[in-house]
Order: C-alpha cells, then sequence, then structure tokens
C-alpha cells in the first residue's frame, strides 16, 4: 500500500489498513501522526474501527442468512 508523501495529504483511504493493521511500519507511523494533527481523519478511524469490531462479532452463519 502507497501514501502519498506530498504535504499532509488526508489518510483516509488507509484507515481500514490502518485499523487492520495492515500497512508497512512506515505508513502506521505517517497514519498515527496524521490521525493526531487531523480531526476529520480521526473522527473516520473511529467509524472505520467501529465498524471492525462489529464485523467481528458475527458468525459465518451470520453471513450465510
Amino acid at each position: 500500500m502507497s501514501v502519498d508523501r506530498g504535504g499532509d495529504a488526508h489518510v483516509r483511504q488507509l484507515l481500514g489498513a490502518y485499523v487492520l493493521d495492515a500497512l508497512t511500519a512506515d505508513e502506521s507511523v505517517r497514519v498515527a501522526g496524521h490521525l493526531q494533527r487531523c480531526e476529520p481523519c480521526a473522527a473516520a478511524y473511529v467509524e472505520v474501527a467501529d465498524a471492525v469490531s462489529l464485523l467481528a462479532l458475527l458468525r459465518v452463519d451470520d453471513l450465510l442468512e
């Protein structure tokens, strides 16, 4: 996964991978730093993290219905 290194680009497109710990170490550091400075991205992070947590509660049977 690549990140735009120019300026202080928003990181919303990386949040799913960030929540799932699927980014490189450098990308994770960049996203974490951005989330500390950007309220809109931090709010989007909470939404993505909540969605991932809810999906983890599903059972295979729930998906087959």
